[in-house]
């Protein structure tokens, strides 16, 4: 083994993320810009007033013009036509910088859709700078912003990881990485050939602890798969360092082999110059105007005398995030998280941090109201967010995103495991209910059930938001669906439009949701799923307005699954279409602004199907009530609702009277089994 070739080193910095943020920096340094804005606390109803609905992409799964980029297709006039007449606002491209990693000068591919950041430069086999523009500028001409992402946690294996391997400069500073004595390479595993690290067991990882060489196993292992990850530990092979040192390196990785994890309290500080620089290139190079926090509740990681490594509900990454969010602020930009964590996690960090968070309180609920025909653990749900100070205004409320239906359910395994919860008459510990809603959820959602779904390793299930639906149906086979299948199951689907869009906050939904996409046969994406990751079954792919009619496979070569509801150039077309009923709906969330109304009950109810979401309208526009149907039964219910003012009740979707709440509060609704209304009261003004 040789010392590695100066020009090569010189290669690899200028490829390197951290080289990349310090150049920036001083485009900042000394600059009035970034002291005009407040930053200090996060601003979720001002993130949510530039756009409160937003379409998420999925760069592998879009379907392209021949010869056309992703960006191309996302920046399309005609696509562009249609997002804005249904009333989307924003859209979350998903990550499309360059990914994956580097051996020698050669680049690998990405082992987790583009989560495995190497550089700040996009994709080239997604597009170009000048594409990226485009999509910005055609954004803009539809009154509607591009939300992009910064990945606080980790990188993927690109020239600032090669460099750190190497032990160059600041570089080893960046990673959760140890280097290990010689004499102790005894108690590491070899690496294969053709590999480039070893997952190690846990039975090495003590050892390891032992020695004190790190903080040991963690909490829980993400993605575990034995045989493949056993542990969020991996060991490096022999590699020669740029003194010429032989080294040996154990890293940590929350998620992939190919995540190495970011450590942002080494005293180089380089992972805060990087990320904050790659957040400031995708603000004023890319045109973002927010940006997702990705994996942001794993950012500190402590060693305890007993048991697993503090790497949940850590404070330094309450203190990363402030930093982070702050910075964004300061640039005039706005940020959300996607923290499957607990609600004392997901408040605790929003204070100063990210601005929005993902809804994955209230996520799984929801479809267990659906599969169960019962609301009550989403009412627990829903008041829990109350009880926690999280205002639901903050929350981004969403159908279908790239990831599985998430059934972790962290909140009640790990801080409130031991907190008694009242459900369906009993009392029951949070681990107790976890594993009874979790166990509801996995016997309808998948297996025998639902063949076409598939659980993802201990977190949840793969499955798209109409095959939820199919399951919940008890449809077994997704080639036997009828056109009277179709129309069930998009009326289904609308009824989880109106839970999540009809409550203030943001509505997000994918494309996925907008063609109506089952999940793809196993078979056609086995070569994905080696490593256990059966996700790629829900990102099958999707063309939106017939870029190209005849394509099998998507840029990112996804296959092209079975939709139900086509194209939305021609539902735009049908009014009683998926597209043009939930243009309808959005067209009546924006004029009432619900986005900006303040939720203030979730009243109980006698028909286990129901739910009531009640809400204060801005403006003084009176009080909105959100009436859902989630059983397969027909619902007719008395109300009662102390403390609204007396009034007709109008249904603003249908725009009809549909009764009178009394002076004693009092008003019968009825709804058809799935059926969902949006009512307000008009009361009279105060003399």
């Amino acid at each position: 083994m040789t010392t590695p070739d100066k020009d090569y080193i010189q290669w690899l910095v200028d490829q390197s993320m951290l080289h990349t943020a310090k150049q920036r920096a001083k485009l900042y340094a000394g600059q009035a810009r970034m002291w005009q804005r407040p930053y200090a606390q996060a601003r979720p109803r001002d993130a949510s007033a530039i756009a409160s609905v937003w379409f998420t992409a999925y760069p592998a799964s879009i379907v392209t013009r021949e010869e056309g980029s992703v960006l191309q297709a996302l920046g399309d006039e005609t696509l562009w036509h249609a997002l804005s007449e249904i009333g989307i606002q924003g859209i979350h491209n998903g990550p499309l910088k360059l990914s994956g990693g580097l051996r020698g000068r050669e680049r690998t591919p990405s082992v987790d859709g583009n989560f495995d950041r190497m550089s700040f430069d996009i994709d080239p086999e997604l597009g170009t700078d000048a594409d990226m523009i485009q999509l910005s500028r055609m954004a803009a001409a539809h009154n509607a912003v591009v939300i992009d992402d910064a990945i606080p946690s980790h990188t993927g294996k690109g020239a600032d990881f090669r460099l750190a391997e190497m032990a160059y400069a600041d570089y080893p500073g960046l990673y959760h990485m140890v280097e290990i004595k010689e004499e102790d390479w005894g108690l590491l595993p070899e690496v294969a050939a053709g590999r480039d690290a070893v997952n190690l067991t846990p039975e090495v990882c003590d050892i390891l602890k032992d020695k004190h060489y790190i903080v040991g196993q963690l909490q829980r292992v993400i993605f575990f798969e034995p045989g493949v990850k056993e542990t969020d530990w991996s060991a490096t092979p022999v590699v020669v360092g740029v003194d010429g040192k032989q080294r040996r390196w154990v890293y940590l990785h929350y998620f992939k082999e190919g995540q190495p994890s970011l450590n942002w309290l080494d005293p180089t500080f380089a992972a805060q110059q990087m990320i904050i620089g790659d957040a400031l290139h995708s603000i004023d190079v890319m045109g973002a105007r927010i940006l997702r926090l990705d994996a942001n509740g794993f950012l500190g990681v402590e060693r305890r005398a007993e048991g697993p490594a503090w790497s949940e509900s850590h404070p330094l990454s309450v203190n990363g995030n402030q930093l982070l969010g702050g910075a964004i602020r300061k640039a005039g930009g706005f940020s959300f998280q996607e923290l499957n964590l607990t609600i004392d996690d997901i408040a605790s960090m929003s204070h100063g941090g990210a601005d929005l968070s993902y809804d994955f309180i209230t996520r799984p609920a929801y479809q267990h109201a659906l599969l169960l025909g019962n609301t009550e653990f989403l009412r627990l749900m829903l008041r829990q967010v109350h009880a926690f100070g999280i205002d639901p205004a903050s929350l981004i409320h969403a159908l279908q995103n790239h990831d599985e239906l998430t059934l972790e359910l962290v909140h009640f395994w790990t801080l409130h495991a031991h907190d008694t919860y009242l459900y369906q008459g009993q009392t029951f510990p949070g681990n107790i209910l976890r594993e009874h809603i979790r166990e509801e959820m996995y016997e309808r959602l998948a297996g025998e059930h639902a063949p076409y779904n598939l659980k993802f390793v201990t977190n949840g299930v793969s499955c798209t938001t109409a095959s939820i639906i199919t399951a919940a149906l008890g449809i077994r086979d997704l080639e036997a669906i009828t056109e009277q299948d179709i129309k069930q199951i998009q009326h289904i689907h609308l009824l989880l439009v109106m839970y999540n869009a009809m409550q203030p906050g943001v509505f997000a939904l994918s494309g996925w949701d907008l063609v109506g996409a089952l999940t793809l046969p196993a078979d056609q994406v086995a070569h994905l799923m080696e490593d256990g990751d059966t996700r790629w079954i829900h990102r099958g792919a999707y063309d939106l307005v017939g870029l190209d009619p005849t394509a099998e496979f998507s840029a990112g070569n996804m296959p092209r699954p079975k939709t139900l509801y086509g194209n939305l150039v021609d539902q735009l077309q049908r009014p009683d279409s998926f597209a043009s009923q939930l243009k309808k709906i959005l067209a009546v969330r924006r004029a009432y602004d619900i986005a900006a109304s303040k939720q203030i009950l979730i009243p109980d109810v006698q028909h286990p199907g129901l739910l009531l979401m009640v809400h204060e309208l801005p403006a003084g526009k009176g009080t909105q009530i959100t009436a859902l149907n989630f059983s397969n039964e027909p619902i007719v219910e008395t109300l009662h609702l102390p403390g609204i003012a007396a009034g007709p009740v109008v249904d603003i979707i249908n725009e009809r009277v549909e009764g009178d709440l009394t002076e004693a509060g009092e008003f019968t609704i009825t709804l058809d089994p799935y059926e969902g209304l949006a009512l307000r009261v008009v009361s009279a003004s105060p003399i």
